[in-house]
């Protein structure tokens, strides 16, 4: 005799439509730091360039701590750092626009599109791993100065570690940017000629290694109007305990382009691999 198979539940019918928005954030950003940690050459050399930096220019610039117009009672290591903290969140906010690039070059992210995960959450975990990573640059950054060349501002470990968010505030902004480029132009080298174009301007028309007043007359009027001097200048006057009117709207900016990267990275992502 022969037996009828019931029919299907309304649950069975119901298609499964993948985890919630959190949990794969939390699955792709775990697969990111796992493909970092797993290479200790990429754990090395991302380390090694921000206190090379810090190194190079702490001992070549020093003695601009003794022209007229810098701060008074103010070492230069505790002036400089800050600013390399800014600039080092920045450079790793163009490494989160060449990671999405590399994944979408090697099929990760074309495997991605075949599975119920939202193009979003791909975005997110992108730019929480980097966050992460670049939180572990600062923090060994900030530890290094001290031993060797004995930082120690006069904000204490309070303005420190505020210098230190606001940075990292100002390096996820800026990674939604890069981010966002690099979904719409898909090519490592261009992404990273395009960074480093944006980036050598910034850094070196700004108060990030010497006082504005004492840059060229055309210089200072660029310095004046460059963002990263106002983010500069922000967590410099938090790590000496210094009034820090910046601060606000250095993070009112940051809002800004990361809403602004998200729509435009979103938007690129969502474009056919080509191909």
């Amino acid at each position: 005799m022969t037996t009828l198979a019931a029919p299907p539940t309304a649950a069975a019918r119901t298609r499964w439509r993948g985890t919630g928005f959190g949990t794969q954030v939390l699955v792709l950003t775990q697969r990111s730091l796992r493909a970092l940690v797993s290479d200790p050459r990429m754990i090395l050399f991302s380390v090694l360039q921000p206190l090379v930096m810090l190194a190079l220019f702490s001992q070549i610039f020093s003695s601009i701590a003794q022209t007229p117009g810098f701060p008074a009672g103010v070492d230069y290591i505790d002036y400089l750092l800050p600013a390399i903290l800014v600039n080092t969140a920045m450079q790793s906010a163009l490494q989160a626009g060449v990671g999405l690039v590399s994944d979408m070059k090697n099929g990760v992210l074309a495997r991605f599109r075949s599975l119920p995960i939202r193009p979003g959450s791909v975005l997110v975990a992108r730019s929480l791993s980097d966050l992460v990573r670049t939180t572990g640059q600062l923090l060994l950054m900030v530890l290094f100065a001290v031993v060797l060349f004995g930082f120690s501002p006069s904000g204490g470990v309070v303005g420190v570690g505020a210098a230190l968010l606001l940075a990292l505030a100002v390096g996820w902004g800026l990674g939604w940017v890069f981010l966002a480029v690099g979904a719409w132009l898909r090519n490592t080298e261009l992404m990273q000629t395009v960074g480093f174009l944006a980036m050598f301007p910034l850094m070196f028309a700004s108060s990030a290694y010497v006082p504005v007043g004492n840059l060229p007359g055309w210089l200072q009027a660029v310095a004046s109007v460059n963002p990263l001097t106002h983010a500069v200048d922000a967590a410099r006057s938090l790590s000496l305990a210094q009034p820090a009117e910046g601060v606000l709207s250095a993070l009112v900016a940051t809002a800004v382009l990361a809403a602004a990267g998200w729509w435009a990275a979103e938007r690129g992502f969502k474009r056919p691999m080509a191909g």
